[in-house]
């Protein structure tokens, strides 16, 4: 049998810890708890960085209307050994990983830098912002 049985990896869409999303549209954690728009790249760093087994498929939720490649894809997630035992206490079910995968977006450097409190190092962008609003 192959490794990867259903029951050892579990699917995370970045649309089920969305907070644009209502629950009707995908979301499964309380909307406090969400995250805007969060992106695969996102999900897949969280969990690396936590220690789990992750790699990411080209596929789209069902319910997201919006084909960008921003939305796309799903994250695999080991929670299970083999043998059934947990990779991680702490991530014991899908909800616990969603839950603490919403938990670590906002801080990952990517997300505190966007939200610059005149911070020097977030003018590496080169004001490449500013000429995107005008083309608007």
């Amino acid at each position: 049998r192959s490794s990867l049985s259903n029951n050892k990896f579990i699917c995370i869409y970045p649309i089920y810890i969305n907070n644009k999303k209502t629950l009707a549209e995908g979301r499964r954690i309380p909307y406090e708890k969400g995250v805007d728009n969060p992106s695969c790249a996102e999900i897949r760093d969280v969990l690396t960085a936590a220690g789990l087994n992750v790699y990411v498929e080209n596929k789209m939720h069902p319910r997201e209307w919006n084909r960008d490649v921003q939305f796309r894809g799903r994250v695999r997630v080991q929670v299970k050994q083999a043998d059934g035992s947990l990779c991680q206490d702490k991530f014991t079910s899908r909800k616990d990983v969603m839950f603490y995968v919403a938990e670590m977006i906002p801080k990952l450097k990517t997300r505190t830098q966007k939200s610059g409190g005149g911070d020097t190092s977030s003018q590496q962008g080169e004001g490449g912002k500013k000429s995107k609003k005008k083309k608007k």
